[in-house]
């Protein structure tokens, strides 16, 4: 690219070819209105199907498209981490690429930045075509992690977003690999709004976010914003050695008073183990969960790795630290 670009956009890939004609469709008519240079930044997180085909093709048709291929799937938050890294406009936006994140969108979190916010986070006010099994769990985590975080995380908002380059600069000097982008942009401060909107349901093809993939995405918000769940284990042993002491009057109790109940014998018995083995189990589970973040930091191995890159000047490639 010739002009250093004043925009860049970056958007995660996984399995979209039926999504990628259309995305680039809407896409290109926002660039084409913006006020400056505009580069876009779309990472190919080891799909299967022929999106980096298209993505090669998409590049060779506007030199405005440039794109990054993992060498293997990576997830979501790396990738987005990766077209951060690459990145180099004055303004960063973030989304996603089955177009439940409107594109024209962008143009009203632009004029938010230029009115001096540096952090436009888009907040869903509905979520249309979506069933009552997925939002009401969905409504749930972001008030519970709303509550338990150590920052204020916003409600029913999620990686679609627009960054000024100063924010983009600390996201990318941040060394850690769990990483939660919407809460990391939340603890780094700044000004920011919000910018509302309906999620529009996916164009075309399968979810990418199962339930297990989305249930570790927000276990790994849950736990790298909140110690809450560390401090669980002492209310569950405290809780637990309570019961304990309860119990030991009640079997004197019964002892005194009440010879002949069964309750005196092996039943109690039973009851006290399976109870402190649940709060032992417990415990230990929160406590592997942190021990594990430990375990992968400690390891210091690179975030991605790539196969191919394309539309970058050679003194912007990265590394993948």
């Amino acid at each position: 690219m010739n002009d250093t670009p004043k925009y860049s956009l970056v958007i995660p890939i996984y399995n979209e070819e039926e999504n990628l004609a259309e995305l680039y469709r809407r896409i290109s008519a926002v660039m084409d209105r913006m006020d400056g240079p505009v580069e876009l930044i779309l990472i190919n997180d080891g799909s299967r199907d022929r999106s980096l085909e298209l993505l090669r093709k998409l590049h060779e048709q506007d030199s405005r498209v440039c794109y990054l291929s993992f060498a293997r799937n990576f997830g979501h938050q790396i990738a987005v981490t990766a077209g951060l890294n690459f990145s180099s406009g004055q303004v960063v936006v973030i989304m996603d690429g089955d177009l439940q994140d409107p594109p024209e969108l962008i143009i009203d979190m632009v004029e938010q930045w230029r009115q001096g916010y540096q952090v436009v986070y888009a907040q869903r006010t509905q979520r249309r075509q979506e069933g009552w099994f997925k939002r009401l769990p969905a409504y749930m985590y972001y008030r519970i992690l709303r509550n338990l975080a150590d920052v204020d995380i916003p409600i029913d908002t999620g990686d679609f977003c627009l960054m000024d380059r100063c924010v983009v600069d600390v996201l990318n000097a941040m060394p850690e690999r769990n990483r939660y982008i919407r809460g990391l942009r939340a603890w780094i401060g700044f000004k920011q709004t919000a910018v509302k909107f309906e999620r529009d349901p996916r164009f075309a093809g399968d979810v990418k976010y199962t339930f297990s993939k989305s249930f570790a995405l927000a276990m790994n918000g849950l736990v790298s914003f909140s110690k809450v769940p560390l401090q669980l284990s002492i209310y569950l042993g405290l809780f637990s050695a309570f019961v304990s002491v309860l119990m030991a009057f009640l079997v004197l109790y019964w002892r005194l008073f009440s010879a002949g109940s069964a309750l005196t014998g092996l039943t109690i018995v039973i009851m006290a183990v399976f109870f402190l083995g649940a709060v032992q189990l417990v415990s230990i589970g929160i406590l592997g969960q942190y021990i594990g973040r430990i375990y992968e930091e400690v390891k210091g191995r690179p975030l991605y790795t790539l196969a191919e890159v394309a539309g970058f000047d050679p003194f912007r490639q990265k590394d993948g630290k």
